[in-house]
């Protein structure tokens, strides 16, 4: 005899027939990434907006090529180069309101100095010199996350606070493909949809989890598809076109911050240098590859657009080269001084107070610096005094 033939089993009624709560077609994708340079769309669009894009695409391919000079001189640690991915960062920066908030992955360091981060700040982090180099209250930009997709958490939970709090307040969260294959993502995601908090998500498809192709990473259509299966709309849209970037995220803010709920969208990139200074990208890609995204560059592309309907000249494009070089000689001068740092630096910012277990702590590194002090003869200077480095 089973349990449900026992004399006063619970026997359920069948289960009514199922329906959809929704109709999935409006949140589906389209067929093909959105594009707005080199089309009709491409007129509608604000010439003063396409010309504030370039600039800052300019600065963001220069402050790449710096920033990867400054770790073969041993000045930074690690760089993550974002080059051929600049419109995505740029138009994500700009696609914000001052209020609304930014959650970056360790790539985005372009999206991080657009939202105003000094660029030296930005660096600090890849440099070692501390956990994070800026206040994030003050620039609505979270720490550069390295972990892959634990900001998207963070970037859902702020988001659905402000709404409680009554705050006119959208997140915008960047990870890239490879993030998608982690548990943070599929976490964010659901809650976002199920509290209908107003966020965003930016997924920068570059191509690569580092050395692993997007086709062994998912059999989705695309990555934007993802988005159906949570209950949010899915955009496509090419990541090279700055025009097109900004367009679909200004989008997808207005309808997070109009109480529309989160939006997926799936920006279709490449990622032209290696995964790192210290990653050797011949490995397990091709030369022909690079070459043929090397030609949808997007600094070219907007370039090309804005000169051929005479919105930029020669004398333009210098201005623009020169501001690039102007801020990539400050951040080499500010990046090639030593940095005045304080161990005692460690125990600020843990928690609002101190506990008993860092006050401990504290004691116990003075001591430390004390006993080395004596050893080595130094007099007069408080340990751990060397000055206020960049924080």
């Amino acid at each position: 005899m089973t349990v449900l033939e026992q004399r006063g089993a619970y026997r359920p009624s069948p289960p009514p027939a199922w329906q959809p709560r929704m109709d999935p077609a409006p949140l589906l994708p389209d067929a093909e990434p959105y594009r707005v340079l080199g089309t009709e769309s491409a007129a509608k669009t604000d010439p003063g907006l396409l010309l504030r894009l370039y600039a800052q695409l300019v600065r963001g391919r220069r402050y790449n090529a710096q920033a990867t000079a400054l770790t073969k001189q041993g000045r930074l640690a690690v760089y993550p180069s974002s080059t051929g991915q600049e419109a995505c960062q740029i138009g994500a920066a700009l696609a914000l309101e001052e209020r609304d908030w930014l959650f970056p992955s360790y790539r985005d360091t372009l999206a991080v100095v657009a939202r105003g981060v000094d660029p030296v700040q930005a660096l600090t982090l890849l440099r070692g010199d501390w956990h994070n180099g800026y206040d994030p209250h003050t620039h609505r930009v979270a720490p550069l996350s390295t972990p892959l997709a634990t900001q998207l958490p963070h970037a859902v939970g702020l988001a659905h606070a402000a709404r409680l709090k009554g705050d006119d307040v959208v997140a915008l969260a960047l990870v890239g493909d490879g993030g998608t294959s982690e548990g943070d993502f599929h976490e964010a995601l659901n809650f976002a949809a199920v509290w209908q908090a107003p966020v965003v998500f930016l997924v920068q498809n570059n191509g690569f989890a580092i050395s692993v192709p997007l086709a062994k990473q998912t059999a989705a259509p695309s990555l934007a598809h993802k988005a159906v299966g949570y209950g949010m709309p899915g955009r496509l849209v090419d990541g090279n076109d700055a025009a097109a970037v900004h367009e679909v995220l200004t989008e997808a803010v207005r309808h997070a911050r109009a109480g529309g709920g989160p939006t997926l969208v799936e920006a279709v990139t490449y990622r032209l240098d290696a995964h790192t200074n210290a990653d050797d990208a011949t490995r397990y890609r091709q030369d022909t590859e690079v070459a043929a995204w090397r030609a949808h560059d997007p600094v070219e592309l907007l370039e090309r657009e804005l000169t051929e309907r005479g919105l930029l000249d020669e004398a333009g494009i210098e201005a623009a080269r020169q501001d690039a070089e102007t801020m990539a000689a400050s951040l080499r001068d500010h990046m090639n001084r030593e940095p005045g740092l304080d161990p005692m630096d460690l125990f600020d910012h843990v928690y609002a107070e101190t506990t008993a277990q860092l006050r401990e702590q504290r004691a116990l590194l003075r001591a430390e610096l004390e006993a080395e002090q004596e050893q080595s003869g130094g007099a007069g200077e408080e340990p751990g005094a060397q000055g206020g480095g960049a924080r």
